[in-house]
C-alpha cells in the first residue's frame, strides 16, 4: 500500500491527481498505524516548517516515520516533505526536523526575491534513479517550484537548480527520496518522476 501522510498539506488533492492519472492506488494515513502498514510513503508539503512538524507530532507520527524509513521502506518527500527530513530551518528555529540528514534548511539571500516561484531547470548530478529515469539523456529538465527557503548542496543531492545561489532540488540516498520542486505541478516531467517512485 502506497501510503499519503495527510497531515492538511495545502497540495494533498494534486498529489492525488497525479497518483490517479498514472493509475496508482494508495491510501491517505493520519496515524502511526497506517504508517506501519505502508510498502511506501510520499509526503507532501507546503506552507511554513514550524507547523509541519508540529502537525507531525500532534498526529504522534514523528517515530513511525523515522522508524519505517531506518527499515527501508522507500520515502518520498515533495517542497516541505523534502526540508522535513533535515535537523531543522531557519524558518522555524524552534521546530526540530526528522534529522534523516545533517543541516539546517535555509532562507534565501536577504536580497532575493522570494519565494522562488515557477518553471526552472534541473542540473542533475551524477546517477539519479528518481529523475534521470523520468527525462531523456542528456536532458536538463525544467519542473515547477514555490520556495522560500532551501536544502544546501550536500552529497545527497542527485539534482541541484541555481536560485542566487545552488540548492539541493532532489535528493536520493538508498530509500529515501525527496523533491524541492512539485512534481504534481511538472507536467509530464512530474508525473515520471513520481512514476518511477511508485515503481521503484
Amino acid at each position: 500500500m502506497i501510503a499519503i501522510l495527510d497531515y492538511g498539506a495545502g497540495n494533498l488533492r494534486s498529489v492525488q491527481n497525479t497518483l490517479e492519472a498514472i493509475g496508482c492506488e494508495y491510501s491517505l494515513v493520519r496515524d502511526a498505524a497506517g504508517l506501519r502498514r505502508a510498502s511506501k510513503i510520499l509526503l507532501p508539503g507546503v506552507g511554513h516548517f514550524g507547523q509541519m512538524m508540529r502537525a507531525l507530532d500532534q498526529m504522534e507520527v514523528r517515530d513511525a516515520l523515522k522508524e519505517r524509513i531506518a527499515e527501508g521502506v522507500p520515502f518520498l518527500g515533495i517542497c516541505l516533505g523534502l526540508q522535513a527530513l533535515f535537523e531543522g530551518s531557519e524558518e522555524a528555529p524552534e521546530e526540530r526536523g526528522l534529522g534523516i540528514f545533517e543541516g539546517i534548511v535555509q532562507r534565501f539571500p536577504a536580497h532575493a526575491r522570494v519565494p522562488h516561484m515557477g518553471w526552472d531547470e534541473l542540473q542533475l548530478r551524477g546517477e539519479s534513479f528518481l529523475v534521470a529515469r523520468a527525462v531523456s539523456p542528456g536532458a536538463s529538465p525544467f519542473v515547477y517550484f514555490a520556495h522560500s527557503y532551501y536544502a544546501p548542496e550536500g552529497e545527497y543531492a542527485s539534482a541541484l537548480c541555481t536560485y542566487e545561489v545552488p540548492f539541493t532540488a532532489a535528493l536520493e540516498v538508498g530509500n529515501v527520496y525527496g523533491v524541492q520542486f512539485h512534481p504534481e505541478k511538472s507536467g509530464a516531467v512530474g508525473q515520471a518522476i513520481v512514476r518511477t517512485f511508485v515503481e521503484c
